[in-house]
């Protein structure tokens, strides 16, 4: 997949990061809706795919600091799966503001790519099962379109069953 820009110009520290390690990523634009009750079923929906290939950036506290759990937009983060994967007695998960201020993006648009702050991530088993997924692309209304292995890839995530 080359890089296609689909919904206008855009720059954001996730497609800097890609850009940066030379992976294909396609940018997925829609029109943000300020009273959508979720925003990754809001993605989900205005660019026309099932749920299950549209992945939500979750943060954790782990008790000495914070993780990043990706899940698919219509299932949960399975909390103790999450701990045990991270080698944690437990996680919860994390004040939004501190998920902010670690991430550098605003609720409902982090990306799991180009954070502040290099933290463990896990990606959801489940992302394997498709060619392609789709991420926050580091503000609300932009996703982006990349493999799962890049993902894990450009994030050095590991995988497990987090999500339920």
């Amino acid at each position: 997949m080359a890089r296609k820009d689909r919904g206008g110009s855009v720059g954001t520290p996730a497609t800097v990061a890609l850009a940066r390690a030379g992976i294909p990523y396609a940018v997925r634009a829609y029109e943000h809706d300020p009273a959508a009750e979720s925003f990754g079923l809001e993605a989900a929906r205005a660019l026309g795919v099932e749920p299950a290939r549209v992945f939500k950036t979750l943060l954790v506290d782990t008790g000495t600091g914070l993780a990043v759990g990706v899940v698919p937009v219509d299932r949960t983060l399975d909390l103790k799966a999450m701990a045990g994967a991270l080698g944690v007695k437990k996680v919860a998960m994390a004040d939004p503001v501190a998920a902010e201020r670690s991430s550098g993006y605003v609720v409902g648009g982090i990306s799991p790519i180009g954070q502040k702050r290099a933290l463990s991530t896990v990606v959801d088993v489940s992302a394997a099962e498709h060619e392609t997924v789709f991420v926050s692309g580091g503000r609300r209304g932009l996703d982006l379109e990349l493999s799962p292995a890049d993902l894990v890839s450009v994030t050095d995530a590991s995988t497990g069953p987090i999500a339920r």
